[in-house]
């Protein structure tokens, strides 16, 4: 067994099981395109006539090159997306990618590799960063590092990530650096066959063992939101007890399915929301300021040689002040 529990550095949704397809090469070339309004044009706003200019991209995208001074008329740059247009007039455009077409790039960031080899990884994700490019995050994300640290991710589903961790959730993550390993690893985490411990502070008293066996799905009156709905995919959540003080416990979470926000759904479902967790109505304490979970250990069968693997990561500086403010005793495993 290779065992890796020394201290680790913090430089550097849940679970998510699902693979997908191949990662796009970035585009970065910007195109340079020009039309005459046409009689029956006339008097209609520019982004329409953008669309029909440009149909490859959304009209929210064409007028937001509007609002970046990227559209010329008649020599200079649109006031706005609904100016009426003239028969006549020349339109020159300059049509940059989508923030999404450019976010799978390389992006040389600190991610903390705790176990590599030819065919995985194993990081060490600090809270804050985002594991995988989306809305409102199109850089400095898991992938843009990976991409950068290791070329050959760009050919790979999601560059070889197999699962996740939420934004603010810190921990370990394991990913594929080969197609063969990427594959053998989405089939492990689907058999239940990647052991997945957390640590955790809770709101209330959380009892001695607690078994959640609840189905998850999202919710249906927010949608950036998970919830316990009949119908969902079949959840299971193991919390231990290791400590309880002035209304909060220190838990240990053995997960048993990798469902998005999993664990703060499930505990929030029984009363007991993670602290500063306020998706899922978690009151900040203990000074923390995002939510109260760390992917502490991870443990599986290496998907090439058979060889035992587990790795340990000791909670970053926030969540371990805040354990030891609680008055809590360094977790035992």
């Amino acid at each position: 067994m290779v065992q890796a529990s020394r201290p680790l550095q913090d430089d550097g949704l849940d679970a998510d099981e699902d693979d997908a397809g191949a990662i796009d090469a970035p585009q970065d070339a910007a195109e340079q395109r020009s039309g005459l309004v046409a009689a029956d044009w006339h008097g209609q706003r520019l982004d329409r006539w953008l669309v029909q200019l440009a149909p490859e991209f959304s009209r929210n995208h064409l007028q937001s090159l509007i609002e970046r001074g990227c559209v010329l008329v008649q020599g200079a740059p649109a006031k706005n997306a609904a100016v009426k247009l003239r028969s006549g007039q020349q339109i020159d455009v300059e049509l940059l990618p989508t923030e999404e077409s450019r976010a799978f790039r390389a992006e040389a960031l600190p991610l903390n590799i705790v176990y590599e080899d030819e065919h995985l990884m194993v990081l060490n994700k600090v809270p804050g960063m985002v594991v995988h490019p989306a809305a409102g995050n199109w850089s400095g994300t898991v992938m843009n590092g990976l991409l950068a640290h290791h070329p050959a991710a760009a050919t790979l589903p999601r560059a070889g990530i197999v699962h996740r961790l939420d934004k603010d959730t810190s921990g370990l993550m394991v990913v594929g650096k080969r197609l063969e390993s990427v594959t053998a690893l989405v089939r492990m985490i689907a058999a239940r066959e990647v052991h997945r411990e957390y640590l955790a502070l809770a709101h209330g008293r959380v009892p001695d063992l607690l078994e959640i066996d609840a189905p998850l799905r999202r919710d249906p009156a927010t949608r950036i939101k998970m919830a316990v709905l009949s119908g969902g995919k079949p959840s299971r959540t193991d919390v231990h007890l290791l400590g309880f003080a002035e209304h909060i416990s220190a838990v240990r979470c053995v997960l048993h399915s990798g469902r998005t926000h999993q664990i703060r759904v499930h505990l929030a479902h029984k009363g007991h929301p993670l602290l500063a967790d306020a998706l899922y109505g978690g009151a900040q304490a203990l000074g923390l300021q995002r939510q109260a979970l760390h992917a502490a250990r991870l443990s599986f069968a290496h998907p090439i040689s058979g060889e035992a693997l587990q790795f340990d990561a000791p909670m970053p500086q926030d969540l371990a002040s805040a354990w030891a403010l609680g008055g809590f005793a360094s977790p035992q495993w």
